[in-house]
C-alpha cells in the first residue's frame, strides 16, 4: 500500500490529517487516539472532496473526540449544594486570575476592553459584545494556562474584528505565535479545550 499525507487546520476540529491511500475506494474518517482525526481519500480522489466530507461529518467527529478524551468533570457525583459551592469557588478563582490576566494581555497587545465579567454557562468559553465588553467562563480555571490565554486573546481580537474572518484569524494567530510557549499551537489549544465538559 502507498499513501501521501497533508495537514489541514479545521476551524472547529483543529489539525486534521488528509491521507490519500492507494487501497481506499471511498472517503472515510477515523478518530485515532494520539493521532487525531484522519480523513482517508481514494488515490484518484480530491482533497477538496475530502474536506467537504469532513465538514459533513463534523458532529460525528466531535462526538468521538469527546468520547475518547473527555476530562472528568469535577462536579460528577456531587449534590446540587456541593456543585453550587464548587461553582462559587471557581468563580472567585476566576476573578482573581482570569480578569488580571486579561488586563495584562490587553495592555501588552494594545487592546482596550470594556467591562470584564465572569460567567457560568454551558455554551461557550467566552464572548465579546459590540460594546467591547468581554465575558469569560469560570470553567477556564480548569484548563491549561495556554488554553486560557488562547480564549482570552480570542475575545480580545474581537475588539478589532467582530467576525471570524481572515483578518481576525491572522491577528489571533500572530499574537498566539508571540505568546504561547514552544509546543503549544492554536490547533493544540482547540483540541485541549474540547476535552473539557463545561459544568
Amino acid at each position: 500500500m502507498s499513501y501521501t499525507e497533508k495537514k489541514h487546520i479545521d476551524e472547529v476540529l483543529g489539525e486534521v490529517t488528509l491521507r490519500r491511500s492507494s487501497r481506499s475506494r471511498k472517503y472515510s474518517i477515523r478518530v485515532v487516539p494520539d493521532k487525531g482525526v484522519i480523513v482517508t481519500i481514494p488515490w484518484l480522489g480530491s482533497y477538496r472532496k475530502g474536506l467537504a466530507y469532513l465538514v459533513s461529518m463534523r458532529e460525528w467527529v466531535l462526538k468521538n473526540l469527546k468520547r475518547q478524551a473527555r476530562e472528568p468533570s469535577p462536579a460528577e457525583g456531587l449534590s446540587q449544594e456541593e456543585k453550587a459551592q464548587l461553582v462559587e469557588k471557581m468563580r472567585k478563582e476566576a476573578k482573581n486570575t482570569l480578569v488580571p490576566r486579561l488586563r495584562e494581555l490587553a495592555d501588552r497587545y494594545g487592546f482596550s476592553p470594556g467591562r470584564v465579567t465572569i460567567k457560568h454557562n454551558s455554551s461557550n468559553w467566552g464572548s465579546c459584545s459590540r460594546l467591547g465588553n468581554i465575558n469569560l467562563n469560570l470553567n477556564l480555571v480548569r484548563v491549561p494556562e495556554p488554553c486560557r490565554d488562547y480564549v482570552i486573546l480570542h475575545e480580545l481580537c474581537h475588539l478589532r474584528h467582530l467576525d471570524h474572518g481572515k483578518a481576525f484569524h491572522t491577528l489571533l494567530d500572530s499574537l498566539l505565535a508571540d505568546l504561547l510557549e514552544e509546543g503549544w499551537t492554536t490547533a493544540r489549544c482547540r483540541r485541549e479545550l474540547k476535552k473539557y465538559t463545561l459544568i
